[in-house]
């Protein structure tokens, strides 16, 4: 029977899995690994030191399990990674929307191109998520670096270029380098493009799961891969985890648990909302519209580190704190936000506090602040006209069951969970299935085998404490920002 080999690049670890033509996993590995933040608003990955050797741990350890028929790949994104014509990096790589770096050239380059022609060329406004901005950025503060670059990769296509040497892109992926894709015409803009990166030679766009290439010689000596393995485009990691869990259909949602909370939901056809990206997605033609905090798992885990005890202990004690954390309120923009609200100058804030709180109450108003943006993100959704009737929970955020059950509660909406909730690099496996002709269904791969539904009388508390959360933000942006600016005066960590 043959064997699918799936990788995904992650914000905080890297995860492998090798699965079998009936999908059941052979074997998993994940390894963690390490975010660069050198400055206030940059976030980095090293990509030799992050992805490629991440990539090298899991391979020795998969594939003493079996020699893999094609190989999926994933990884954040969208990411900005200048590379020299033999694809050896020039910079870390500047990470998605949680990088901030380019508020300057996001501003810039709406009023040089104007902001309705950016929406209607690629339906998203240009926020800290869009790559364009970021290459804009590199010309200006690092000009040697952008003269000396000959290739644009992606955590995804950095893996693709290692193993196969091909020079592609997916379309996914592509129509997140907002203002140079064109999201009707399913191509590059190149004249924006040549405005955002001039001289920049542009990668093949493929869709995600078609075949890139194949394992080359030099490849298959590095990684104990077989040479002319067959090795598809891949995607960023949540559209992959989408696939994992068969979100395809129209109007089905993805809300992802991770480090940071993502949303993708299927489209009919592109959803154009100021608040929101709309994207090409992973089926060949199909349009996705997608929603993205820039913390989640992160304020989780700043907490886990600040209080000294572990999650499986915070997770206890929060649950024993009643809904509302008695009498707690957090803003989870610890890092800036995505959407909705588009602002890397938000900033987190706990309302509420006193001294008879703890760290219980702390966690369990994390968790509910989370929460409370995905609401915020689903009504921005239902505000596009966009409709979900079905939403699918993944992520390794959904262990345990605290945290989904909050969100079901303070949403209003049931979750379905599906048996294999970290599936991006299952996801990747899928589609490489399909690419070498396995009839890989994701209902049989990985079936739904939970659903959490929401509590009426708690949904009638968090009601009236999403009220509040709304009011929060723009009472508070002013001084927000005023405190954003100091922080940039901070020293570099």
């Amino acid at each position: 029977m043959s064997l699918v080999l799936g990788i995904d690049i992650g914000t905080s670890s890297s995860k492998g899995v090798l699965v079998d033509g009936d999908g059941h996993v052979v074997a998993r590995a994940d390894v963690e690994h390490a975010t660069s933040f050198p400055h206030p608003g940059w976030v980095e990955h090293d990509a030799e030191d992050v992805w490629w050797a991440d990539v090298a741990a899991l391979l020795r350890e998969l594939l003493a399990h079996g020699t893999p028929d094609a190989v999926g790949v994933s990884g954040i994104g969208p990411v900005l990674l200048p590379a020299d014509a033999d694809g050896r990096p020039l910079r870390p790589a500047i990470l998605y929307g949680v990088d901030t770096r380019a508020t300057a050239e996001i501003a810039e380059l709406t009023e040089e191109i104007g902001g309705e022609e950016i929406v209607a060329r690629g339906g998203t406004p240009l926020s800290s998520q869009a790559v364009g901005p970021k290459w804009r950025w590199l010309q200006r503060h690092e000009p040697e670096v952008y003269a000396g670059t000959r290739l644009f990769l992606m955590a995804s296509s950095f893996l693709v270029h290692r193993l196969t040497g091909e020079y592609v892109l997916d379309h996914h992926s592509a129509s997140q380098c907002d203002p140079m894709y064109d999201l009707e015409a399913a191509g590059w803009a190149t004249d924006l493009a040549e405005v955002v990166a001039p001289g920049l030679a542009l990668p093949r766009l493929l869709w995600p799961g078609e075949v890139a290439g194949t394992v080359t010689a030099a490849a298959a000596r590095a990684t104990g891969l077989r040479e002319g393995t067959p090795v598809t485009a891949g995607t960023i990691d949540a559209w992959a985890e989408a696939a994992s869990v068969g979100v395809e259909t129209a109007g089905d949602t993805m809300v992802m648990y991770g480090t940071t909370m993502f949303l993708v939901q299927v489209t009919d056809a592109p959803v154009r909302h100021p608040a929101l990206w709309a994207t090409r997605g992973v089926a060949p033609g199909s349009f996705t519209t997608a929603a993205g905090m820039a913390t989640s798992g992160a304020v989780t885990a700043w907490l886990r580190d600040l209080v000294g005890a572990d999650y499986a202990t915070l997770l206890d004690e929060a649950a024993a704190v009643p809904p509302g954390a008695r009498g707690l309120l957090l803003l989870p923009y610890f890092a800036g936000e995505r959407t909705p609200i588009s602002d890397p100058d938000a900033r987190g804030l706990v309302l509420g506090l006193t001294t008879s709180h703890g760290r219980a109450e702390l966690y369990r108003a994390a968790l509910e602040g989370t929460a409370h943006g995905v609401r915020h993100n689903l009504e921005a959704f239902r505000d596009a006209g966009g409709p979900s009737p079905r939403l699918v929970a993944v992520g390794g955020g959904t262990r345990g069951g605290l945290w989904t059950q909050i969100v079901s509660d303070v949403t209003g909406r049931e979750q379905q969970v599906p048996a294999d909730t970290t599936g991006a690099a299952l996801g990747d496996a899928l589609l490489a299935a399909r690419a070498i002709g396995v009839d890989a269904d994701a209902a049989r791969w990985n079936p739904v085998v939970a659903t959490v539904s929401p509590d009426p009388e708690r949904t009638a508390l968090y009601d009236a404490f999403h009220a509040h959360y709304r009011a929060l933000y723009p009472a508070t942006a002013d001084a927000a920002h005023f405190l954003a600016e100091q922080q940039r005066w901070a020293s570099p960590r």
